[in-house]
């Protein structure tokens, strides 16, 4: 068990990972990656919401819409998790941080519409996974936010400071950076447990 659930953290951080593999949650990570400060307080409330959304809504697939055959809720009730959890991210930040706060700006109450977020809700219910496994995927898919995020603002930091020929300089160095990012990924998609 152990084992397995090791795996399937590692093959979502590396070979599936969430932001260079599968292409979801692309908006805060070209919209936040500048920094790597910024970059990880983003990354670190996505992975606590994922994490808490994928508990929440696996109990409430399997206690409340499988039971009332309500599957066709499934969106809407996720959605609606999602966002409780965002409002109290932002809550704490505000009380905690308010310089992260500040920081992450709109891209902050923009986690409750991240695809990367209600992506691994869905996922968790199509892929069947049990409990421990949506817990811990929800998890290493936030992980999986993390890596792909602080290593494109690494690059990004670099980027600044680089002699970039005018035609490139700005969002169009940033794209060729994350598509060279995601094309380093891919080469962990050969990996086989």
């Amino acid at each position: 068990m152990i084992t397995e659930l090791l795996l399937l953290c590692i093959t979502t951080i590396l070979a599936d990972n969430f932001v260079l593999c599968k292409f979801l949650g692309c908006c805060p990570f070209l919209g936040v990656s500048k920094q790597v400060q910024t970059a990880v307080g983003m990354s670190l409330a996505v992975t606590f919401v994922m994490t808490v959304a994928s508990a929440i809504t696996w109990l409430v697939q399997y206690f409340v819409l499988v039971p009332f055959a309500m599957e066709y809720m499934q969106t809407v009730s996720f959605i609606l998790v999602i966002a409780v959890l965002v409002q109290f991210v932002e809550m704490v930040l505000q009380k905690m941080s308010p310089g992260l706060y500040n920081a992450l700006g709109i891209y902050l109450p923009l986690i409750t519409t991240n695809c990367a977020v209600l992506g691994v809700a869905i996922l968790n219910i199509t892929e069947g996974f049990d409990f421990i496994q949506a817990v811990v995927y929800g998890f290493s898919a936030g992980l999986s936010f993390l890596v792909a995020i602080v290593l494109f603002a690494g690059v990004r930091e670099r980027l600044a400071a680089a002699d970039i020929p005018k035609a490139l300089q700005g969002f169009p160095i940033a794209l060729l950076a994350a598509g060279i990012l995601a094309m380093a990924f891919l080469g962990f998609q050969g990996l086989s447990f």
